[in-house]
């Protein structure tokens, strides 16, 4: 059965910029900053959390089905997503927007700097998750500030547990929302740096969060991620990557080999696994949706990372 991904779709417009940004802003004069970065290489690309989740879940022999709001720019991307065999009909044209777009720049330490522009998806709130459509799981990521917020109720209602990923959307709600997204959720998903704003938020410390969730799951990138059960913590290993090339989207395929284990009744330990493959395969790719693989490919370099066959 598929899963229903409500999220960004976007443009990434990604730069490299070779050198540290670290050498270039002052931390005493942070106040008046005035920076530029000469970025010799940049690149389109097709992105978004939506699009990117529902990609990485193809290649993984998983449906995902985004629901997003897009622009009058969308017809390249609906192309691209039509070739790669990604259903499009929960996908809505917005008339006089623009698809979001994503500026990256990114140094030589892998830290990022964006800027993001919503266009579209500020409509998110104007479509509905339908319940009677067979989905089996669902998936609230990046969006619109009221869609976010009614899509999870959207799901709540119609009994389709879901996976609250809030990402860089996380500040827009304060404690009482977040709290509110915790009690509707199935899952909860964070990297380090969100999960310690997210417990701040809702006063709760990851072992409480977990008491009211089936798993809260923080990723750590290299260190490897952390589930957090109310039976205890599982601790998962990082996969080991071909190249360390662009991080942008990592935490996106990461999450579709969420998806994937869930779907598939998989242990936590080994969903978890299998997305920390995602995030190794596609650092090693620029981009977010360029790499590729084959199942017979995948299952080895599982087995190589974590000693045991899918």
């Amino acid at each position: 059965m598929p899963a229903l991904i409500c999220g960004s779709m976007a443009y990434d417009t990604i730069m490299v910029f070779p050198g540290r940004f670290g050498d270039q802003i002052h931390p005493q004069r942070i106040h008046i900053l005035n920076v530029s970065f000469l970025v010799p290489e940049l690149r389109r690309e097709y992105g978004g959390c939506a699009g990117n989740i529902a990609y990485n879940m193809k290649l993984l022999g998983s449906a995902g089905t985004p629901m997003a709001t897009v622009g009058l720019d969308y017809t390249p991307y609906r192309l691209w997503l039509e070739d790669n065999g990604i259903p499009t009909s929960y996908l809505r044209e917005i008339d006089g927007s623009y698809t979001a777009q994503a500026y990256i720049t990114t140094d030589l330490d892998d830290n990022q700097i964006t800027a993001f522009h919503p266009g579209a998806m500020a409509h998110a709130h104007e479509q509905a998750v339908p319940a009677d459509a067979g989905f089996a799981i669902g998936m609230i990521s990046p969006d619109g500030r009221d869609g976010m917020r009614e899509h999870a109720l959207q799901f709540a209602e119609a009994g389709i547990p879901f996976v609250f990923d809030p990402g860089q959307g996380l500040p827009m709600f304060d404690g009482h929302e977040l709290n509110r997204f915790l009690e509707l959720a199935s899952w909860v998903t964070v990297n380090d740096y969100e999960s310690s704003m997210l417990e701040q938020r809702t006063e709760l410390s990851a072992t409480q969060i977990a008491d009211r969730v089936r798993a809260y799951i923080v990723t750590r990138g290299a260190a490897g991620s952390r589930i957090h059960t109310q039976d205890g913590v599982i601790e998962i290993p990082s996969a080991k990557p071909e190249a360390v090339t662009d991080p942008t989207g990592c935490g996106d395929a990461y999450r579709a080999g969420l998806l994937h284990g869930l779907l598939n009744d998989m242990d936590l330990g080994t969903t978890g696994r299998i997305a920390s493959l995602m995030g190794a395969i596609k650092v090693a790719s620029h981009g977010t949706q360029n790499h590729s693989f084959t199942p017979d490919e995948f299952g080895d370099a599982f087995r190589a990372n974590f000693d045991y066959a899918l």
